[in-house]
Parts: C-alpha cells; sequence; structure tokens
C-alpha cells in the first residue's frame, strides 16, 4: 500500500480532526475537558492514525481490518457530535460542517474496504449466488 499522507481519505481525516481540535478549543473547561473535548478528539484522531497503521501493515487483509477500526472510530465521533449538538456544546452551523466532513470521510472509508479486502473463496461463493 502506498504512503498513507497520499490517500485523499487520510488527508480528509485529518482536516475532520483538525476542524474537531477548533471547535473543541470552545467547550467549557473544567467540565468538559476529560468528557466530550477529549472524546471528539481521540475517535477524529483515531480514524486517521488506523488508516496510517493500516497502511503500513504487510496484507491487504490486514489494511482492511484497519480501514474497519477508522469506520468504527468514524461512527464514535459521529454520536459525539450529535451529543455536542444536542448539548447546545457545538453550534449548529459548526456541527453541519463537521457532520459534512464525517459522512465524507464515512464513505470513502466504506469504498476504499471494497477497493482492498481481500477476495476469499466464501465471498466468491456469496458473489456466484447473488448473480443467480
Amino acid at each position: 500500500m502506498k504512503d498513507f499522507k497520499e490517500l485523499k481519505v487520510w488527508t480528509k481525516a485529518h482536516e475532520m480532526t483538525m476542524g474537531g481540535y477548533q471547535e473543541t478549543r470552545s467547550f467549557p473547561k473544567k467540565e468538559e475537558l476529560y468528557g466530550l473535548t477529549s472524546q471528539i478528539r481521540r475517535a477524529a484522531a483515531s480514524v486517521g492514525a488506523n488508516i496510517a497503521e493500516g497502511c503500513g501493515r504487510r496484507s491487504d487483509g490486514e489494511l482492511t481490518r484497519f480501514l474497519q477500526i477508522a469506520r468504527g472510530s468514524a461512527s464514535e465521533l459521529e454520536y459525539h457530535l450529535l451529543l455536542a449538538r444536542d448539548l447546545n456544546l457545538l453550534a449548529k452551523d459548526s456541527f453541519r460542517k463537521l457532520d459534512g466532513q464525517l459522512t465524507e470521510v464515512q464513505r470513502m472509508l466504506t469504498s476504499l474496504v471494497h477497493r482492498v479486502q481481500p477476495v476469499t473463496k466464501q465471498s466468491l461463493a456469496q458473489q456466484r449466488i447473488a448473480r443467480s
């Protein structure tokens, strides 16, 4: 696999993470420093970190596994952003921007998984059944 920094999905995930850090700077320090601030930052950073780690692995199977972990972190981030919006910690415009970036990253991850996922005998059999 190529250098993770050359992947468009990693670039988008990194931009999203930077935006998440920027937006959480305005969260209340005392109440949320170890709450949603930390959770949003950790989940966002985990997306890009798992893409990078998967690219550093030796097989498409391992890359696929780390891309799926990144997708899970993206889903976790989705919930944290919804919660921050609903608690009025994140302005609606900021939420829409981050949510739009997140949706794009989730779609790109899904597409990349489908492209690199190793083809197994079982998946070939399932494809044949689906075509009949």
